[in-house]
């Protein structure tokens, strides 16, 4: 099988995580200046100029973004039915550049501009200030420093050598039980004629 038909194959039957990931576009000059990146995922909002294709020059807002369909709906890009009305286009984000983009999304634009993200809000603690340490009780230093001297002298005992195991025989592994008798075996029964 030719590599640009399994290509396309991996394109077009992935899952829905990784199409999402392919629905990246490139930046403007200025954007990819200022955010030191040549690309961005789109997303509704963005502003974004058609490169390619039947409606090249074409600039507009990005109102639905689709994994199924594998593109963008861009404002003022549409057709009319045959039976009256319009329909969005869907244009592949490879053929668009992002003039602007949304950052109403605080995680997406500390992403852009290389700051780590934040996933969970840390509680400050209400008992500790700022430059205050924790309060120790009396009998925490003591306990510390127990376990020091426990950990040092562990440390300085040399390891002896594993004993080698002994051979348990049947009759040492079976105890025998008290009050109880072992079942032994019924005598054979005598046959009459």
């Amino acid at each position: 099988m030719k590599p640009t038909i399994i290509r396309n194959r991996m394109i077009y039957q992935a899952p829905h995580h990784f199409k999402s990931k392919q629905l990246g576009s490139m930046l403007s000059k200025e954007l990819q200046e200022k955010y030191h990146k040549p690309s961005a995922r789109v997303i509704e909002g963005d502003n974004v100029k058609v490169m390619r294709g039947e409606f090249k020059g074409i600039e507009g807002k990005v109102t639905q973004v689709s994994s199924e369909k594998n593109g963008v709906a861009i404002e003022g890009i549409k057709r009319e039915k045959l039976k009256g009305g319009n329909v969005d286009l869907y244009i592949h984000t490879s053929n668009l550049m992002i003039t602007s983009l949304n950052l109403e999304d605080k995680w997406r634009q500390n992403r852009l501009e290389g700051q780590k993200v934040k996933t969970l809000k840390e509680k400050p603690m209400e008992s500790q200030k700022e430059g205050s340490k924790p309060k120790e009780t009396p009998g925490t230093k003591e306990k510390s420093t127990e376990t020091k001297e426990k950990s040092k002298q562990i440390k300085e005992t040399p390891k002896a050598a594993p004993k080698p195991r002994e051979k348990i025989t049947k009759s040492e592994k079976l105890p025998e039980k008290k009050g109880k008798q072992t079942k032994t075996a019924k005598p054979a029964k005598k046959e009459t004629k």
